[in-house]
């Protein structure tokens, strides 16, 4: 049976995940908590925590607050200051190959080397989210309108991407054949990248605030509907054509967090009245991992080995559910 620790916190979790596999917890009054065999809580930024993104090695976590800073943090709580912008508020990060990582304010995206050095990429319209691809150092930024994709190590112009609409979380599928975005609207936006084919998944009567991709990338898991919906990207056409998976009917909760399982075909699925459960893709058969709480899910990750699942909620409820001892 599946057992819960409880995790003390003090505000909305932004993010809760694992680093070098100890578990944290990056809360929006600026502390994350560092659950490693001395438990500490690290203040973050001196105001709110806006994001909180581990690195692309999975090593450490990349914060940004309102303080206006870009924080590296080690999973021994040690940290530093990657880059600032005096009076902005960063609420979009993203990390990517070889310690890059990019941020932004406004109409403008950075992304900051490794080394020290910054590249700066300005949009005619505000940034809606980033993301790095899976190979290669390649940007994509969200904006109104659609979608634009930058090599940051090379000059020449960038690769437009063109949806009507206000274009705000983005994601590339783990092959790199994909890129989805979020829009304000309740729906998905997608291009094939081969040949910028456009994929328009509809039918939410809610927002798409959370998405995991499944082992394999053969699936998208999406919050915003009284099922976690997995649409399937095997084929040639991605989800085009393609009936998607409803796992976790509710008809009293719409989901809100969804983290797909890191070694097998199942998804952890949170709800807006608290409640955690996890689900197989084949028959959908369910586990209940936690019973309803105070409020939102609000973010869900597994362990590298698939056996610990960490949650937070918007009402300062977080913990650690072990599915074996």
């Amino acid at each position: 049976m599946p057992t819960i620790a409880p995790v003390e916190v003090g505000g909305f979790v932004v993010r809760a995940g694992f680093i070098n596999d100890i578990p944290y917890f990056a809360v929006g009054t600026g502390e994350v908590h560092l659950l490693g065999s001395q438990p500490q809580i690290v203040k973050a930024h001196k105001g709110g925590l806006l994001a909180a993104e581990p690195s692309f090695d999975q090593t450490g976590l990349v914060t940004s607050g309102d303080d206006g800073k870009i924080n590296a943090l080690s999973s021994d709580g040690s940290s530093q200051v990657l880059a600032e912008r005096p009076r902005k508020w960063i609420d979009l990060i993203a990390s990517g190959p070889n310690g890059a990582i990019a941020f932004a304010s406004g109409r403008t995206a950075w992304v900051r080397l490794k080394d020290g050095t910054e590249k700066e990429f300005s949009h005619e319209r505000a940034v809606g989210g980033l993301a790095f691809a899976p190979k290669g150092l390649r940007l994509a930024v969200a904006r109104y309108d659609g979608a634009t994709l930058w090599w940051p190590n090379l000059e020449g112009q960038p690769t437009e991407l063109s949806w009507k609409g206000a274009h705000l979380g983005i994601s590339f599928s783990p092959d790199g054949k994909y890129l989805v975005t979020a829009m304000q609207e309740n729906a998905l936006h997608g291009w094939r990248l081969s040949d910028t084919q456009d994929m328009r998944m509809t039918g939410y009567p809610a927002k798409v605030k959370s998405w995991s991709w499944s082992q394999k990338g053969k699936h998208l898991a999406t919050s915003g509907a009284n099922a976690a919906i997995l649409w399937p990207f095997s084929g040639k056409t991605g989800p085009m054509g393609q009936t998607p998976l409803q796992l976790g009917v509710r008809s009293d909760a719409l989901v809100s967090a969804v983290a797909c399982h890191p070694r097998e075909d199942v998804v952890a699925i949170g709800y807006a009245d608290g409640m955690v459960i996890m689900s197989r893709f084949e028959d959908n058969a369910e586990v209940l991992l936690r019973r309803a709480g105070r409020g939102p899910i609000s973010t869900l990750e597994w362990d590298k080995a698939g056996l610990r699942l960490v949650f937070g909620s918007e009402e300062a409820e977080a913990g650690i559910i072990a599915l074996q001892d």
